[in-house]
């Protein structure tokens, strides 16, 4: 069993949070300048609290860091000096992943990315790992509700995995979106939907969903699209879909 720092526990990292306290491990965070609503949900998933992250990064193996992607390489940052292994869970491209790993030590790095709901039950969510140290990470998930799968050991591929899955399923909500509101502002909206019913049954629901997640998490997905386009850039191809799925999140959220 490890000691493990959780940096900062929202819906996903106090999920997480939980399935390593129930599989044993010992899960620490740090409530100093963090809100009412971050220490309810710790203390709900039976977290430790040490108060500061001074604290949590000196007394962890394993540190875990869960957090909007914008602030990954910050958060990252408040580890260095610390001998645990650092897990980036966070919805960040390859090249972000590379520079925190250079930043750290790929050493005492593992790129990571989470696809699925925070987890409950089994066989929801998974959690893709790559580095040289990508197996005792999964390790700490074994018989847990968490799938925790090897990509490779090489950083940034577990990040890869990540943009490439959520340029689909954010990036077509994201388009849904904006296509709702063009035929809106022609004054077609229902003639759209109308034909969608008939011949695409699926996207009336489809964008049901993608309005209730947007309006509750689009906030979070700007910078998780400008990491996708980031990713799409870096492999020579067009940035703009995302880099508009992001503006669109925007005037969403």
């Amino acid at each position: 069993m490890a000691t493990v720092g959780l940096l900062h526990p929202g819906e996903m990292g106090a999920a997480l949070g939980q399935v390593l306290r129930d599989r044993g491990h010992e899960v620490l965070w740090a409530s100093s300048g963090r809100s009412e609503a971050t220490s309810k949900r710790a203390a709900a998933a039976g977290l430790s609290d040490v108060l500061s992250v001074e604290t949590l990064v000196e007394r962890s193996e394993v540190i875990f860091s869960v957090c909007p992607p914008h602030a990954a390489l910050d958060v990252a940052r408040t580890t260095i000096g610390s001998a645990g292994l650092l897990v980036d869970a966070n919805a960040i491209a390859p090249a972000t992943a590379r520079a925190i790993a250079a930043e750290r030590d790929s050493s005492g790095f593992v790129d990571g990315g989470i696809i699925g709901p925070p987890p409950r039950t089994s066989g929801t969510t998974r959690l893709y790992v790559s580095g040289a140290r990508a197996s005792s990470v999964a390790e700490l998930f074994e018989q847990t509700a968490v799938d925790a799968r090897v990509v490779s050991a090489t950083v940034g591929d577990a990040s890869a995995v990540k943009m490439t899955y959520a340029a689909w399923t954010k990036g077509t909500a994201a388009l849904l979106l904006a296509i709702r509101a063009v035929a809106e502002a022609e004054g077609v909206e229902a003639a759209l939907v109308e034909e969608w019913r008939l011949s695409l049954p699926e996207l009336p629901a489809a964008l049901s969903r993608a309005q209730r997640s947007a309006a509750a998490k689009g906030w979070r997905w700007i910078g998780e699209m400008e990491e996708i386009a980031a990713t799409f850039a870096a492999a020579g191809l067009p940035d703009g879909f995302h880099r508009a799925a992001a503006q669109i999140f925007g005037r969403s959220s």
